[in-house]
């Protein structure tokens, strides 16, 4: 039987194989740890919708809901798969979106989106964090650190406990400074190939400020700086108002009324 200290080591020797086995690079060159395949990050983003939309009231009215739905399928379409867009009837400022092809939106978030193009970067923004792949990367991280690299890497297959566990750290952990980051600058790019103006991207950021009077609401809680953030999307437009303008010429003009 083997020691206690030789135990350890190839416990210690077993969750570092884990580890780099379970790396995987963002859309730009961001190292993460994915834990769980997509077929179970889907399984955990529909079972944290479905929450959401039992604790949180649907929106009633047809117009709200004909304005969102427009501007999300424009920008659902450049990424291709089957969306579900729900409308909540609620005052916070926020958005969201969910692997498994979820999306929600606030109705408290049409107040400071000032047009289309504003809400077109909004959901942008929230879509990119599922095509980056930084939900399985936090839903990864917290499961490892609770149960152990090596016992969740070696499972053949997720319980329905593990998978209730995901979706529940769906809704309750904060994407990472870079992860925020990063779904600026890939949601900045998708508004501009969908035919939204990214010129937007960051007049809605500071519309976003003055609606909380200078302390971010939920959905910038954990973003890097408004000014940074600002600086960033605005320093991204020479590459991305070319984006825009063929997208336009294409017959990329969306004409959603709120």
């Amino acid at each position: 039987m083997a020691s206690w200290p030789h135990r350890r080591t190839i416990v210690l020797t077993v969750t570092l194989i884990a580890l780099i086995s379970a790396c995987a690079t963002s859309p730009t060159g961001r190292r993460q740890l994915r834990l769980v395949s997509d077929a179970e990050m889907s399984q955990m983003g529909i079972a944290a919708f479905q929450s959401m939309k039992k604790e949180t009231p649907p929106s009633s009215n047809a117009r709200v809901n004909r304005y969102v739905q427009c501007v999300a399928g424009a920008i659902t379409r450049e990424v291709g798969g089957n969306w579900e867009v729900q409308i909540f009837d609620s005052k916070d400022i926020n958005a969201f979106a969910l692997p498994g092809g979820k999306i929600g939106v606030y109705t408290g978030l049409l107040k400071v989106t000032a047009n289309q193009d504003q809400l077109g970067a909004v959901i942008g923004h929230e879509v990119s964090h599922v095509l980056a792949g930084h939900s399985a990367a936090r839903v990864s991280n917290e499961m490892a650190a609770q149960l152990g690299v090596s016992v969740l890497s070696s499972a053949t297959g997720m319980s329905p406990d593990m998978i209730g566990m995901g979706a529940n750290l769906l809704l309750l952990l904060p994407y990472s400074r870079g992860d925020e980051s990063e779904a600026d600058v890939l949601g900045q790019q998708l508004m501009a190939r969908a035919g939204f103006d990214p010129r937007e991207a960051p007049k809605l950021w500071q519309n976003m400020m003055k609606a909380s009077n200078g302390a971010p609401p939920e959905l910038l809680s954990t973003h890097p700086s408004p000014s940074t953030r600002i600086q960033d999307l605005n320093a991204n437009l020479p590459r991305l108002m070319p984006v825009y303008e063929q997208a336009r010429a294409a017959g990329k003009r969306p004409d959603c009324r709120p």
